[in-house]
């Protein structure tokens, strides 16, 4: 969606990203002094120095400079490229990322990055109006939602619809979270490595080595939801809040009720929904209410009060928290805590 908001963001950013990326700037005929002329030309071969400096500086320590929009395309990115990359993530830590907006330095980031890799959905629509704003002749672009099978996101039975403010007829909308199956994680850090060791071939058999090796720890992530569902009593989740795993549940075979879809911008269920669901966890005998990371857990804290449930977090990884960053959670980590919680769940 464009606003005034977003122009202002897109005109500052690219007026410095041409500046730090290669210095030509356009001088309007007409009403500019000479004066001026002379402190916009130094401000230019200020940044021009600038930008030279950074640029040998990596070159200089042969480092790949990776950008990532979220928590799970970093850490495949990281567990990848190891120490031979600068390796960002432009969502901070703790926030949400379905209102992620990206700054000017974030865009300048992206410009001057050699590997930009983002989702390809909703959640981060304004990559389209960046990327053919600037030259991506030096970039390699890794869209996520290109790398596997996608689904379209779907409204269950009792879910909130989402609103159509324009009234006009919506094309369907493909679910964006692809990474919340193991199967589909391991298809992508095996694409990721292939452009990564495309960029810098001398490298190839490291970043092939650390690929394998996370692949082979979440292969084993897979084997044990696996374990769990073939063994689990009931085949049936009940998630309060938004629904991002599509994916997981159709690899695993579950079904599942929710309140909102994925990407749904709205976070108060309304009365209907919140007895939709309480009423599916006494019919069902569901032990356990899930809430997503991040999450204020008003809504599953609610049902699990009037239902004997328990709350308890499914993680779909968006994001991580500031603490779990600083400790190093991992796509890995916090999926083993996925498997404890189905145990329990479907049990």
């Amino acid at each position: 969606m464009k606003n005034k908001r977003w122009t202002t963001i897109m005109a500052t950013a690219l007026t410095a990203a041409v500046l730090s990326a290669c210095g030509n700037t356009t001088v309007s005929s007409g009403h500019t002094t000479d004066k001026n002329m002379s402190i916009a030309e130094d401000a230019a071969s200020d940044t021009d120095k600038k930008h030279a400096d950074m640029e040998n500086n990596r070159k200089g320590t042969d480092r790949l400079s990776i950008v990532c929009t979220n928590f799970p395309e970093y850490d495949f990115a990281r567990q990848i490229a190891g120490d031979k990359a600068d390796i960002s993530m432009l969502l901070k830590p703790g926030a949400e990322s379905h209102t992620y907006e990206p700054t000017p330095e974030d865009i300048i980031k992206i410009q001057n990055s050699d590997l930009f890799v983002y989702v390809g959905g909703d959640s981060d629509e304004w990559v389209s109006d960046v990327l053919s704003s600037m030259d991506q002749s030096g970039m390699t672009i890794f869209k996520l939602m290109d790398q596997v099978k996608t689904v379209e996101e779907e409204t269950v039975e009792g879910m909130e619809q989402e609103e159509n403010e324009d009234g006009d007829e919506e094309e369907p909308e493909m679910d964006e979270h692809v990474w919340t199956s193991p199967a589909n994680a391991v298809t992508i850090v095996r694409n990721m490595e292939q452009a990564i060791e495309t960029m810098d071939p001398a490298d190839k058999s490291i970043y092939n080595r650390n690929a394998e090796t996370y692949i082979k720890q979440i292969q084993d992530l897979d084997a044990q939801f696996k374990d769990v569902v073939s063994h689990s009593r009931r085949k049936e989740i009940i998630v309060a809040d938004r629904f991002p795993f599509r994916y997981f549940c159709e690899e695993y075979g579950l079904t599942y009720y929710a309140a909102f879809p994925g990407c749904s911008t709205d976070t108060e269920p309304s009365a209907k929904t919140v007895a939709f669901l309480t009423d599916k966890v006494k019919q069902d005998g569901i032990p356990v209410v899930f809430h997503i990371e991040l999450s204020n857990e008003q809504m599953s804290d609610s049902i699990a009060e009037a239902t004997g449930a328990k709350s308890e977090l499914l993680n779909a990884i968006h994001n991580v928290s500031d603490e779990e960053f600083k400790k190093g959670a991992t796509y890995v980590s916090l999926m083993k805590h996925n498997v404890e919680a189905l145990k329990e769940a479907l049990n």
